[in-house]
């Protein structure tokens, strides 16, 4: 596996056309489709479902994407460590989360400790929920921002806030009018969220309100920015807990009741827990305990 091949995979991701991919990477298409071929021989399994008229991503090889993305920035690292002096070395923080509800978080932590670290780098990689868990045991990430997980039992767990449960929709939406919800009245178009790239909690949830028979023509999503799109073009509603006061976009939030919060925190392993990451979870408690 080269630093070619990696390129080469994460431009055909990206645009789903050999072609522009090829473009991008400044090489030619049939040396495109040799590193793809090379790599999936490499791995084992096939990256993307190419046809005549189309290309798309494996399960597979969007599993792969974080680790193809992972490796680049560890090979970059090192090439810009090895060129620098030591004493020129920045301080560095890798930052994991799942979507952008959850790097609504970052901003103002961020900001205060670059105060405290004036060469602060920060890294931050968005995965979804399935394929995050060893980017934090094999220490590719320091920190994991995640609503709780029971099967996360080998990281270390603090809680910044308890979630409540929302159902989001535009506000001229027939939902909007009501204050709160209860589940097995909630009609209407729902936005579902793929397994893979939402809390079990939430995709529990979403089968629940399906099996309450009142709801009309499913859309499903690929993550929670899709769904969060949707909803703003009041296409339907879509289910998932509010972090705080982070999400101030032109959505209503209604609260559901009958449903438990959920938990949210970050993940971590203490053995490997730098001074900059212990920093930022100490900002990170108080940001939420305000």
């Amino acid at each position: 596996m080269n630093t070619v091949q990696l390129e080469c995979f994460l431009a055909v991701a990206q645009y789903l056309n050999f072609s522009k991919a090829a473009e991008s990477v400044s090489i030619t298409q049939p040396a495109v489709s040799h590193q793809i071929s090379s790599l999936e021989d490499e791995l084992g399994v096939k990256l993307f479902v190419r046809t005549s008229k189309s290309v798309s991503l494996t399960r597979e090889g969007i599993m792969f994407i974080s680790d193809a993305e992972q490796i680049l920035k560890i090979a970059g690292s090192a090439k810009f460590r090895l060129s620098e002096k030591p004493e020129n070395e920045p301080v560095r923080i890798n930052i994991g989360c799942h979507n952008q509800a959850e790097l609504n978080v970052l901003p103002p932590a961020l900001k205060e400790l670059s105060g405290i670290y004036e060469d602060l780098l920060p890294s931050i990689s968005i995965i979804p929920f399935k394929s995050i868990d060893n980017q934090l045991k094999d220490q590719k990430i320091q920190l994991l921002l995640s609503f709780r997980n029971t099967q996360k039992q080998s990281f270390d767990y603090v809680e910044l806030c308890r979630c409540p449960l929302m159902c989001l929709c535009s506000e001229d939406h027939p939902l909007a009018k009501a204050e709160s919800l209860d589940i097995d009245d909630i009609s209407g178009r729902p936005l579902f969220i793929e397994r893979h790239t939402c809390p079990d909690d939430v995709f529990g949830l979403q089968h629940k309100l399906l099996a309450g028979g009142k709801v009309e023509k499913i859309t499903f999503c690929g993550e929670y920015e899709s769904a969060l799109t949707m909803a703003e073009a009041g296409i339907g509603f879509f289910i998932y807990p509010v972090i705080g006061d982070a999400y101030k976009g032109p959505l209503r939030a209604i609260p559901i009741k009958g449903v438990r919060e959920m938990s949210f925190g970050v993940y971590y392993l203490r053995s490997q827990l730098e001074q900059q990451a212990k920093d930022m979870i100490k900002i990170l408690k108080k940001q939420f305990a305000k």
